[in-house]
């Protein structure tokens, strides 16, 4: 017969020593792991002080060159005669920062330009829902009809309504220069277009928009959506902003520094084919960026290509300023070609 009881005991004696040996290594252990773990705690407690004063003197550096830049005179002196007798009207996304928009108006200002006015977009504008689609789908043809606009074929069907509509907004807001012409829809029309989609909710405008410009400066939401690139306003943007190259000397997509993130409106324009269309500036919130977008418009207007600007994913912090500022407006533009305008709306008025 089979001893359970020795078998137990045996059992029993195992455990017990295995118990022995936890502790007694443990504790012959204990005072080299202590040791280990303190060494780690100081080493990252010294690289945690070395990247604090880091930051720190780039936080100074930063308030220096910030208080040299808003410095009275500093920034008449950077813009002083870059775009003298041009026109900028400016196109907000919902959410826009208050603070890019006076900064924004107050360079242009600067430059010598003069802001024309502001279309605000409104939420409802960009619904992509099924219903809201077809509003603005009819309202689309209505306004086209009655302008005899031929509409753009959309390059996204996702947002083709929205597309087409920038476009009809564009030929309100914005007059294309060619051949000594200005072409486009007369003051009295574009109030009408415009007031159209103020009244359907789409918009809304301060000053005169329909006064209209040739640059264009579309101002992004302050804060990067929560879902990212897939928010149907991002997607929106690309339409819009890709409507309003084609019809303006040169258009600008502007955001602040926390808005433009990854994720945002602005990081989405910058990895798609529009981007080749309009140059971006993302720190639109401080003078620099304000400035780098005056200088931008003043590098595209002199023959220079579509860039990005600033600090998050840039190609550049900032554009090359021409080395000696014109005299006069540059009123050419050589918009992409296609039909826009035939019949009652191919209203052209002569320059003076």
């Amino acid at each position: 017969m089979i001893d359970f009881r020795y078998h137990l005991v045996s059992i029993v004696a195992v455990f017990l020593a295995l118990a022995i040996g936890i502790v007694l290594g443990s504790t012959e252990l204990q005072g080299e792991t202590i040791d280990a773990l303190r060494s780690s705690s100081n080493l990252l407690r010294s690289e945690l002080s070395a990247s604090n004063n880091q930051r720190d003197d780039y936080k100074q550096q930063l308030n220096a060159d910030q208080q040299f830049l808003q410095a009275p005179g500093v920034e008449q002196r950077l813009l002083a005669n870059e775009l003298p007798g041009t026109r900028i009207v400016l196109v907000t996304e919902p959410g826009a920062s208050s603070v890019v928009i006076s900064g924004i108006k107050q360079a242009a200002g600067l430059a010598g330009a003069t802001v024309t006015g502001q279309v605000a977009l409104q939420p409802a504008f960009n619904d992509l829902s099924g219903a809201n689609q077809s509003s603005l789908s009819g309202l689309n043809d209505t306004l086209a009809s009655t302008d005899q606009t031929t509409l753009a074929t959309p390059s996204d069907q996702q947002t083709a309504n929205q597309q087409q509509a920038a476009q009809l907004i564009g030929t309100a807001i914005l007059a294309t220069t060619t051949a000594g012409e200005t072409q486009g829809l007369s003051p009295a029309d574009a109030r009408t277009l415009l007031g159209s989609y103020e009244q359907a909710g789409y918009l809304t405008t301060t000053d005169a928009p329909y006064d209209r410009a040739t640059l264009a400066v579309i101002v992004t939401p302050a804060t990067v959506p929560s879902d990212g690139q897939n928010d149907p306003a991002s997607q929106v943007l690309l339409a819009v902003a890709q409507e309003l190259a084609t019809l303006s000397a040169a258009t600008i997509v502007v955001g602040s520094t926390a808005g433009s993130a990854s994720g945002s409106a602005i990081s989405v324009l910058r990895s798609s084919s529009v981007s080749s269309l309009v140059s971006s500036v993302d720190n639109a919130d401080t003078t620099i960026g304000q400035v780098s977008t005056m200088w931008a418009f003043a590098s595209q207007l002199g023959g220079g290509k579509a860039n990005s600007y600033g600090i998050s994913g840039a190609s550049a912090v900032s554009p090359v300023p021409s080395a000696v500022p014109s005299a006069t407006p540059s009123t050419t533009i050589s918009p992409t070609p296609r039909p826009t305008k035939t019949g009652k709306g191919d209203k052209s008025v002569k320059k003076k």
